[in-house]
C-alpha cells in the first residue's frame, strides 16, 4: 500500500499508462514497452501497480489525466493574470471549499488517505490556496508522510507567510524529519507573524525544537571531548599496548618457554589481564605513571638484559607499585568515563 505522495503519484502514472493501452491511446504492439515501464516505476518507488485497492486510493475519484486537464485549464486561463484565484468562478470556489470541508470531516474521523485525496481535489481547482496546502500538510503529517507534509507547508508559507498554521505544520514536519534547527526557525517565523509573543502552541513547538538543537550541540561537544581524550601514540597521548609490552622487554619474544616473557596475545587471553589493560588504556594518568616509575623501569631493564622475571611478591611490597596495581585493577577507577556516577556515564 502506497504511503507517501510520491508513491501515490507513481501508482497514478502506472494507472495512466495501463489505461492508455485500453482506451485506444496506444497500440497493442506497445504493450511490452508499457509493461517494462510500469515494472520499472513500481520497483523504483516500492509500489504494486497490480494492487487495485492501492491504485484506487492513489487515484481517487479523478485519474491522472483528469487532474492534469484541470491544471492545464487553470494554467491557460491564468496566463495573463497575477493570481490563480482570479480565474476561478464562484462555482469553482464553492466546489473547492466543499471539497476542503469534506477533507476536514475526514480528518476528524482520522481517515487521512481520504482527507489527502479531498484536499488534492480542492487544490486541483485552486492550486494557489495556502489553506488547502496547509490542511493537506496536516493530513500528510498525520499519515506519517513527513516529506510530503514539509513540501505542502513550504508551499503554503511561500504563498501566504501570514497564514501561521502553515508555519506550525512546517515546524512539525521538519522536526519529524530530524531537522530540529529548521523546525525551530519555522516556529520562530510563526511566532513573529502571530504577534504578541505568539500562541502557547507555537511557543511550545519552538521550545521543543530548541531543546533538541541544544541536545544535539551538547552531544557533539561530548563526542569531540571523548575523541580528543582517546588520542594516543607518539604525540604525547596514551601509550599503546605495544609500548606497554616494550616496557617489559619487547613482549613478543620467548613464547612462554624457558622462563622468557610470554607473548602479548597469551597475556591478553587472560580475562584479568584484559581487564587490567582496558583500565590502563582508559586512564592516561595511570598509564603515564606506570611508564615513568623508576622501579618498574629498572626491573624491565634487568629482565631485558637476561635477569629473568622479577619476584612479584617482592615487587608488590613496594607501596608505590602496590597502589599503582590497585589503580590498574580498577580499585581507584570510580571516576573513569562511563562508570556509574561519573559525568557522561549514561549508556547510549
Amino acid at each position: 500500500m502506497a504511503t507517501t505522495s510520491k508513491q501515490r503519484l507513481a501508482l497514478a502514472i502506472c494507472d495512466f499508462l495501463s489505461t492508455s493501452l485500453t482506451d485506444g491511446t496506444l497500440q497493442a504492439d506497445e504493450a511490452d514497452s508499457i509493461d517494462v515501464a510500469i515494472n520499472c516505476i513500481s520497483e523504483a518507488f516500492g509500489v504494486n501497480a497490480n494492487d487495485k485497492a492501492a491504485v484506487s486510493q492513489a487515484v481517487g475519484t479523478q485519474n491522472l489525466l483528469q487532474i492534469y486537464s484541470v491544471y492545464e485549464k487553470l494554467k491557460n486561463s491564468n496566463a495573463n493574470k497575477s493570481a490563480p484565484s482570479g480565474a476561478l468562478t464562484d462555482e469553482q470556489k464553492k466546489q473547492a471549499e466543499a471539497l476542503k470541508s469534506k477533507g476536514n470531516a475526514a480528518m476528524a474521523q482520522k481517515d487521512y488517505p481520504t482527507a489527502i485525496d479531498l484536499y488534492t481535489q480542492a487544490l486541483a481547482i485552486n492550486p494557489g490556496n495556502a489553506v488547502f496546502l496547509s490542511n493537506r500538510a496536516a493530513a500528510n503529517s498525520a499519515a506519517r508522510d513527513h516529506e510530503s507534509a514539509r513540501a505542502d507547508a513550504e508551499a503554503a508559507v511561500s504563498i501566504d507567510p501570514k497564514y501561521t498554521k502553515a508555519w506550525s505544520r512546517l515546524g512539525l514536519a521538519r522536526f519529524a524529519l530530524g531537522d530540529a534547527k529548521g523546525s525551530m526557525e519555522a516556529y520562530k517565523q510563526g511566532i513573529e507573524h502571530e504577534g504578541n509573543g505568539g500562541s502557547e502552541a507555537m511557543k511550545k513547538g519552538f521550545e521543543t525544537a530548541k531543546r533538541r538543537v541544544d541536545e544535539i550541540a551538547a552531544d557533539e561537544a561530548e563526542t569531540t571531548r571523548d575523541g580528543g581524550a582517546g588520542a594516543g601514540g607518539a604525540g604525547g597521548g596514551t601509550p599503546s599496548l605495544s609500548d606497554l609490552a616494550g616496557m617489559f622487554g619487547g613482549g613478543g619474544r620467548g613464547g612462554g618457554g624457558g622462563g622468557g616473557m610470554p607473548d602479548l596475545s597469551s597475556i591478553m587471553s587472560n580475562p584479568m589481564f584484559a581487564s587490567m589493560a582496558q583500565n590502563l588504556m582508559s586512564n592516561p594518568n595511570t598509564m603515564a605513571n606506570l611508564m615513568s616509575n623508576p622501579r618498574l623501569r629498572e626491573l624491565a631493564n634487568s629482565f631485558d638484559s637476561g635477569g629473568g622475571m622479577p619476584d612479584i611478591g617482592a615487587l608488590m611490597n613496594d607501596p608505590s607499585i602496590a597502589e599503582m596495581a590497585r589503580s590498574v585493577m580498577g580499585g581507584a577507577g570510580r571516576g573513569a568515563p562511563g562508570a556509574p556516577g561519573a559525568p557522561g556515564g549514561e549508556q547510549r
